[in-house]
């Protein structure tokens, strides 16, 4: 089913001179602005990675995908509202390379642009309707509350604007965790996607540790 969430971002999209929901092929568009395809990708983008491989081999593509920063909670049951809160958890840029890493064997294509969206949204949950659900919950349905920001990834080097310090032109993922105050494993996905996309290369090791280079002149792969 889709969220208003989903159709909010088509309708931003959406110019006078634009259709929605087209099919094409085996697939349907989001949005067709001519021989403009734009997906709108609010679940994991592993799920279109065939998908768009397939259609930008062909079409100028844009795949936007939002980025939940903050998620305001409303929590029902039947038509009673039991209360709304904001969720402890948040999120920024670099939340994409979670997804990324099973992307990379997409992008870069020559004409595909990758759309990102952090935004706020409302979140509405209801009981589930199976007793021993492990979550608790159910998502009913989640709408925008706002666009906080928007970044535009278009080649490899563009991954570098996600990260919120700057990284030196040789690292390891030790360094990249220590400098950006996250996790080795989630160092170690970034440094993968770098890598994939040729943002980054090999260059050798440090001990154990695998040694990277940034490639900042990087082009769209052809």
């Amino acid at each position: 089913m889709e969220t208003t969430l989903h159709k909010q971002l088509k309708s931003r999209y959406c110019l006078p001179d634009s259709s929605i929901e087209q099919q094409l092929g085996a697939y349907r568009i989001d949005v067709v602005q001519g021989e403009h395809l734009i997906e709108i990708q609010c679940s994991a983008l592993a799920a279109i990675r065939d998908k768009i491989r397939e259609l930008s081999a062909d079409y100028k593509m844009t795949v936007v995908k939002p980025i939940i920063r903050k998620r305001y909670i409303t929590q029902r049951k039947w038509s009673q509202t039991l209360g709304r809160r904001l969720s402890p958890k948040s999120g920024g840029w670099m939340n994409i390379f979670e997804e990324m890493v099973h992307f990379v064997t997409v992008f870069p294509q020559p004409r595909l642009t990758l759309e990102l969206l952090l935004i706020d949204i409302d979140e509405i949950r209801r009981p589930p309707k199976k007793r021993w659900s492990r979550k608790g919950y159910r998502v009913e349905d989640r709408s925008l509350i706002e666009v906080i920001d928007q970044r535009t990834l278009r080649v490899p080097a563009d991954f570098y604007s996600l990260l919120p310090a700057r990284i030196p032109e040789e690292f390891t993922t030790s360094e990249m965790a220590s400098i950006l105050q996250i996790s080795r494993s989630f160092a170690q996905q970034i440094a993968y996607c770098l890598r994939e996309s040729g943002a980054a290369k090999a260059i050798g090791k440090t001990g154990n540790a695998i040694q990277y280079q940034r490639i900042e002149q990087c082009s769209r792969a052809a």
